[in-house]
């Protein structure tokens, strides 16, 4: 019989152990060592998709790589638009929480340099989230200050914004981004992919404080978006919006629009519009700001149409120049509807009737013409029809068939009533009389090659209408004041009742002008249209042609365009009222 261990000699505490319980708690150790082990291997090993997976859920993060936004360049390589960086400040509102007084002390120090309230700014800190964006796109200085300031719990990421160093003056053709640089107005939103490029990403494992421990998986490298050149030229585009907003504030209108195109290629060489806005700076922008009245807005062009339908009179061969056509006594009726003049011009030659913007003698040419001959021409030109220049909203107008006109409806169209254009669709127009009677369609891009246009008039009726567009910028005409030092020039003035409504608004206006210069060769076109101006002139030549000019001499200077004609003031005769 085997004796038991004793282990101890106090015969008090004497306790005899038997030898096999030893035995048994090592078989037990043993096998929970087995166990353990063969569980590991079992989860580690055999079966370890599920702890995998959420290894990573917890770990591993995919990395956005951010692609460079492309430029928006203007015509001589100027930038319009580019990406700088900026600082984005997030939080973790419950880090916030745990700092020091001396820290939270910090915090209207924080909010000043965000320029945001210092209510607004706790509200956001003592939300109930892990993660909180406190203010995106700050200055890349202004976030290194709030680096500085080394607040417990806030943080920033490097991000990029756009700059536009035009400003307002080019607004509404370059648009503008959102805080994610997704392009939402202007070039910024019809060319998105373009200038967006590729996003490329990262594999990698991070630890619990965030920081990168390890890539894993292939790496997608980023492709930056590319360059988009334009037609505009800064300089112009500054000029022009400049006069523009000078004339708007000077007559007191609601608004206003210029567009300068050149007279060989279509390439927009400027597009403003007033009001504008600071796509830098859109706190408070507004509906009125942010309209592109020059492409989206629609009007009665009213007698800047003249010149196309004098231009179907000599194509058809009906008329020459020199035709004779009686006005008198100033007015005419048409199945029961009376079109008058301002005055009775009496006896008007065709020229005579651009020159002093006869209504009367307008309508009696339309009536020796066709209705679908002057649609067709109307069509071929650009009316009714959306502009390809790869732009955002732009408007097609309306231009009725001509199986629905009326006869009055048919001399109304005549003379600019009952159709309606945008600005930039009746500078296209006027490319027929600038290229040998072909239209050549308008481009906001740069052109590497002369456009093919298509023939509408023959070179001789071309010729003639801008003999015509001359006399009326001359004594005896309606355009007197679009005469600019250096150089002949050539347009057609325009007045058209606003309509509100089904009906027009008694004391509302647009006054328009569209012209060409020099006339014998034409290099620039050049419209303008003034909303509702309301300082007692609201007449195109008086309202309109003013900026014309001042805007045609400085495009052609830029340009480097000689003058061909004697650089000296030109005597103006007294103004002649046109017909509304």
């Amino acid at each position: 019989m085997r004796r038991g261990l004793n282990y101890t000699s106090s015969p008090l505490l004497a306790s005899k152990t038997p030898a096999w319980r030893s035995k048994f708690v090592m078989a037990c150790l043993v096998l929970a060592f087995t166990g353990l082990a063969a569980r590991a291997a079992w989860v580690q090993v055999i079966d370890n998709d599920f702890f995998l997976r959420q290894g990573e859920v917890r770990f591993a993060r995919t990395l956005e790589l951010s692609a460079n936004r492309g430029r928006i360049l203007d015509r001589n390589g100027l930038i319009l638009a580019s990406s700088v960086p900026a600082a984005s400040i997030w939080a973790i509102p419950e880090d916030v929480e745990k700092n020091t007084p001396e820290d939270l002390a910090k915090l209207p120090q924080l909010a000043k340099l965000m320029d945001m309230p210092l209510d607004q700014l706790k509200k956001k800190l003592s939300e109930d989230k892990s993660f909180v964006w406190v203010k995106r796109q700050l200055d890349w200085e202004v976030g290194q200050k709030i680096k500085e300031l080394g607040i417990k719990g806030v943080y920033q990421s490097r991000e990029y914004k756009r700059q536009y160093p035009e400003g307002e003056a080019a607004a509404h053709i370059v648009g503008f981004t959102n805080v994610e640089d997704k392009g939402q107005e202007g070039m910024e939103l019809a060319f998105e992919n373009d200038l967006a490029g590729r996003k490329g990403s990262r594999r990698v494992i991070k630890d619990r404080l965030g920081r990168v421990v390890e890539g894993v998986g292939e790496e997608i490298p980023p492709i930056d978006g590319r360059d988009i050149q334009l037609s505009i030229d800064s300089k112009i585009q500054f000029f022009a919006y400049q006069k523009l907003k000078e004339q708007v504030i000077a007559h007191k209108a609601v608004g206003g629009s210029v567009v300068v195109m050149d007279a060989k290629t279509g390439e927009l060489l400027a597009l403003a519009n007033y009001p504008s806005f600071d796509p830098a700076n859109r706190k408070r922008l507004t509906g009125e700001q942010l309209r592109n009245r020059a492409i989206t807005d629609v009007f009665e062009p009213g007698s800047i149409m003249k010149p196309i339908t004098v231009g179907i009179a000599l194509e058809s061969g009906k008329f020459r120049p020199s035709s004779v056509i009686d006005t008198t006594p100033g007015r005419i009726n048409v199945t029961g509807s009376v079109i008058s003049d301002t005055r009775n011009y009496g006896v008007l030659t065709v020229e005579g009737v651009i020159q002093k913007s006869s209504n009367v003698g307008t309508t009696k040419i339309a009536q020796q013409l066709s209705a679908q001959e002057m649609w067709e021409t109307f069509s071929a030109v650009g009316f009714g029809q959306k502009p390809q220049i790869s732009f955002p909203g732009a408007a097609s107008g309306r231009l009725r068939p001509h199986k629905t006109w009326r006869p009055v409806e048919q001399a109304t169209m005549s003379y600019g009533y009952g159709l309606s254009a945008s600005l930039v669709q009746m500078v296209r127009a006027y490319t027929v009389f600038s290229n040998g009677g072909k239209v050549i369609p308008a481009t906001m891009l740069k052109l590497d090659r002369p456009p093919v246009g298509v023939p509408v008039f023959s070179e001789r009726t071309a010729e003639q209408v801008r003999k015509m567009l001359a006399l009326a910028t001359g004594p005896g005409g309606t355009g007197q004041r679009a005469q600019t030092v250096g150089y002949s020039v050539g347009g057609k003035s325009g007045t058209a009742r606003k309509q509100v409504g089904k009906s027009y608004a008694a004391g509302k206006y647009r006054a328009w002008f569209a012209g060409m210069a020099p006339i014998e060769n034409p290099r620039v076109i050049v419209a303008v249209m003034v909303d509702e101006p309301s300082n007692g002139t609201y007449y195109g030549g008086a309202v309109a042609a003013p900026v014309f000019s001042t805007v045609v001499q400085h495009s052609l200077r830029l340009l480097g365009i000689a003058p061909d004609m004697a650089v000296q003031p030109q005597i103006v005769a007294a103004p002649v009222e046109e017909s509304l």
